[in-house]
């Protein structure tokens, strides 16, 4: 797909993989929408692309909540036109065991990324579907493949996010819009910081592969879009990982267990 002058959506893109992404958007001549709950940090980086030339616009918006989906995105059709490439990025949630999930966090767990990823989706789809062009992108973490102990509504969510992908993928053949998921490993963001206790559940064994800038995943974002793939898994080394797993699944659920977190004994 041309990125020159495509209006691309972005949720998450306060900070982290979102921010990132709609920079190198806007270098890619694409003109970026920026959506999150936070107005003050959407404007310093939709401040950050013009100081640059870029063309960024602005629209807080809690992405979980469908009312406010739904009256942002008749907004933006309304004062900046139909996205071209609307990317679902917002994620959100700590790492925890069933027991040590409180009801109230599971049904947050679900706001972001997957009902996030379907509201927003649904409130642009059927206008790109009658124009007959568009690009969804799915942000996903390589858990919605290989799920890990100690993380099972996270885990939960991210398999939701997987899910809506393969549905729009299907739903959608034939119509001249595509979907592409994103599959990366860990990523040096302040996901890590917000959500304390959960970077210490990552299996040991996953040291075998690289950490990734938010600034390469956004270049691979964007080189997989403008290719129009349907999916991609960064670095090379959890692509590999994931095919092991679906070749050895048990082999692969055994060294997740074994590696990965510990339930405490209980006394």
């Amino acid at each position: 797909m041309r990125l020159q002058n495509a209006l691309v959506l972005i949720t998450g893109a306060s900070s982290g993989i979102g921010a990132a992404t709609a920079r190198e958007m806007a270098k890619a001549g694409g003109r970026v929408v920026l959506i999150a709950r936070t107005q003050s940090k959407l404007d310093a980086v939709a401040d950050d692309i013009r100081r640059g030339g870029g063309e960024a616009h602005v629209y807080p918006c809690d992405v979980s909540d469908a009312d406010a989906v739904a009256a942002t995105a008749a907004r933006i059709k309304a004062e900046v036109g139909l996205p071209d490439v609307l990317i679902n990025n917002a994620g959100a949630g700590e790492w925890r065991a069933v027991e040590e999930t409180e009801p109230s966090e599971a049904v947050s767990l679900m706001g972001t990324p997957y009902f996030a990823a379907f509201f927003t989706t649904r409130a642009f789809v059927q206008d790109m579907i009658r124009r007959r062009s568009g690009r969804i992108a799915n942000v996903n973490s390589p858990v919605a493949y290989l799920v890990i102990p100690g993380a099972t509504g996270y885990a939960a969510c991210r398999c939701a996010l997987r899910g809506v992908n393969d549905g729009l993928r299907s739903e959608l053949r034939g119509t001249g819009v595509g979907v592409t998921h994103l599959v990366f490993g860990e990523v040096t963001s302040d996901y890590f910081e917000n959500n304390p206790g959960s970077h210490e559940r990552i299996p040991s064994i996953a040291k075998l592969i690289p950490v990734l800038s938010p600034e390469k995943t956004a270049r691979y974002i964007v080189r997989a879009l403008a290719a129009d793939k349907d999916e991609i898994v960064r670095p090379l080394m959890m692509k590999m990982i994931l095919i092991f797993t679906r070749l050895m699944p048990r082999t692969s659920a055994w060294l997740n267990a074994v590696t990965g977190w510990q339930r405490p004994r209980l006394p």
